[in-house]
């Protein structure tokens, strides 16, 4: 029987997601949980397994495609023998939504529809996955099939319209805003629909020399707004405009933390970890923390309370090839140094990757802005949404600093730290960034505060 998997809702209440890549073609062969797809979520890339085991019959979706939580994106013959009488075909009288349109859907390719692959231990149908829920699946009633002849070679076609023509909706609108006429199309897909494929190879190539007066190169480029860049765009305006931002700097001696961190890169301890400056300057945020708990809070505008946080979900601003995200290290304020390095590492990498869940961006109490690796002094960053406090750090080099009456090589770092002026004054603010410098100009302090 042919189950139709809708796309579900993979966390933090999201409606639409992209379809990034498809794992699968129509024909294969997948078992319980294989990943059928990747999506891009507003929050990560996200691999989605089969909730069936067996044959894949059709990709209802295009890579590229924006869906929405709920929209049927492929079917899966599970090989339950159901509803194997002739179909009904459709009432006459019965008007299409679009009448130059055919169904969504093409007739199902005997060589699926006929096959019945030994179903799965478990059933092969109906399968739950955890956070997917179940629902009832009705067969789906196909109309009369019909012999549909090969489709002439390409080239002129006087009087064969492109209704006729069996292309699921994302291929048409490729062929319409490519001037592509579909009954032209040589037909490689199951049941002898039309592809994406097919129709791109319609497309004349450009020449090998552009015509002078033509500009070789577009004066513009439109990238769609969607998925990570959508989400961070959103949630940036929320904050700006919600909470009244206020930074304050300072530029701090960090030469004894730049003389940690080599002896950190040489200890057996921290042998395969990678040791960077922003190791201790988590650390010492940590310390400023602890010292100045009310920069670890929340404004709860509907109870009329600030919540201050006894623990510490460290974030990590993370530029990705799909945006800006900030996946949190749980409750970094209970690690050792060597924990801490290792979640730093694991958190920024797998967000680098795409391969960040839900859970990892979620529940995010202070973060931490890394613009030195950009080559930054420092920056004005605006607060993760319900967040008190972001900072920002910037590079670290050699510049002349007056030291023990001398003017000398000194490593220096210029901070940042924006903060809600509706939960911190400009006091409270500024002794908690006077505390982020004070260990990072000597990091024993990090033991002495402790």
């Amino acid at each position: 029987m042919n189950q139709r998997f809708a796309l579900p809702d993979v966390g933090e209440g999201l409606t639409e997601a992209e379809i990034v890549t498809w794992k699968v073609k129509p024909g294969d062969t997948v078992a319980l949980n294989d990943v059928l797809l990747e999506i891009e979520t507003a929050k990560s890339l996200v691999e989605l397994p089969s909730p069936y085991a067996g044959v894949v019959a059709e990709l209802l979706v295009a890579e590229g495609d924006t869906v929405e939580v709920g929209t049927d994106i492929v079917v899966v013959d599970d090989g339950s023998g159901a509803a194997a009488g002739p179909a009904d075909p459709e009432p006459a009288a019965e008007p299409a939504s679009e009448p130059a349109e055919p169904a969504d859907e093409p007739a199902e390719p005997a060589a699926v529809a006929e096959a019945s692959p030994q179903p799965a231990p478990d059933g092969g149908s109906g399968a739950t996955l955890v956070g997917y829920g179940s629902r009832e699946v009705a067969p789906r009633r196909r109309g009369a099939r019909t012999t549909r002849e090969p489709a002439p070679a390409p080239g002129p076609a006087p009087g064969a319209p492109a209704a006729h023509v069996l292309a699921k909706p994302p291929v048409r609108k490729l062929a319409r805003d490519l001037g592509v006429d579909l009954a032209r199309a040589v037909p490689t897909g199951p049941g002898g629909t039309v592809t994406r494929a097919d129709v791109l190879a319609l497309v004349p190539a450009a020449p090998a020399e552009p015509p002078r007066r033509v500009e070789q190169h577009a004066r513009e480029r439109h990238v769609p707004i969607r998925g990570i860049r959508k989400a961070t765009a959103a949630a940036m305006v929320e904050s700006a405009f919600s909470a009244p931002h206020v930074t304050v700097f300072t530029t701090v001696d960090a030469t004894r933390t730049m003389k940690l961190v080599q002896r950190l890169k040489t200890d057996p301890e921290f042998a395969g970890i990678k040791v960077s400056p922003l190791l201790l300057v988590a650390k010492a945020l940590l310390v400023a923390v602890r010292r100045n708990p009310d920069i670890n809070a929340t404004w709860d505008e509907e109870n009329q309370v600030i919540v201050v946080k006894n623990y510490v979900n460290l974030g990590i601003a993370v530029a990705t090839p799909r945006g800006l995200l900030v996946p949190n290290v749980k409750d970094a304020d209970e690690m050792t140094l060597k924990d801490l390095a290792v979640h730093l590492n694991s958190v920024a990498g797998t967000a680098r990757e795409g391969r960040a869940a839900p859970r990892d961006l979620a529940g995010g109490t202070i973060t931490i802005s890394n613009v030195g690796t950009f080559g930054i002094d420092t920056g004005t960053p605006i607060l993760n949404p319900g967040e008190a406090a972001i900072l920002a750090v910037g590079k670290i080099a050699q510049r002349p600093w007056v030291h023990k009456g001398k003017i000398k090589p000194r490593y220096l770092a210029t901070l940042g730290l924006s903060f809600d002026h509706r939960m911190l004054d400009g006091e409270s603010g500024s002794r908690a960034l006077a505390d982020v410098a004070a260990v990072l100009e000597d990091p024993a302090r990090a033991l002495t505060w402790s």
